[in-house]
């Protein structure tokens, strides 16, 4: 076994234990732990099997087989930032509704506020 494939058989097994303990523990909710196990799922096959990495990387054109999991890795960091950018976009235009309507909900209360002190002030 060379170092290549010991090295990536480590980390894909250890971050594979590391999300089901992120998800046991409840720190890590079961739809973003899917996209983590099963991108780990797939770089322990095309470590453990040699000939499944060199048969998938010469068939898109990938001549130095262990290139294939850096590529998987990097197409995988790729997809994740896409995830939270989509979710930062859809949390940021939440919070700026959220802001809209406190600040309504607040000039309503200043106008009550200030109707109820006129009322309550006796006339000169």
């Amino acid at each position: 076994m060379d170092w290549t494939k010991i090295v990536s058989l480590a980390l894909s097994t250890g971050i594979f234990a590391f999300v089901i303990w992120l998800v046991r523990e409840r720190r890590l909710r079961e739809k973003y732990a899917l996209l983590w196990l099963s991108t780990s799922l797939f770089i322990i096959l095309l470590t453990v099997s040699r000939r499944i990495l060199e048969v998938a990387a010469l068939s898109i054109g990938i001549f130095y087989p262990p290139s294939l999991l850096f590529l998987v890795g990097v197409l995988f960091l790729l997809m994740v930032s896409i995830g939270h950018s989509v979710t930062l976009s859809r949390l940021s235009e939440s919070n700026h509704n959220l802001a809209q309507e406190v600040a309504l909900l607040r000039k309503q209360l200043e106008d009550e506020t200030a109707k109820r002190e006129q009322g309550c002030k006796p006339a000169p």
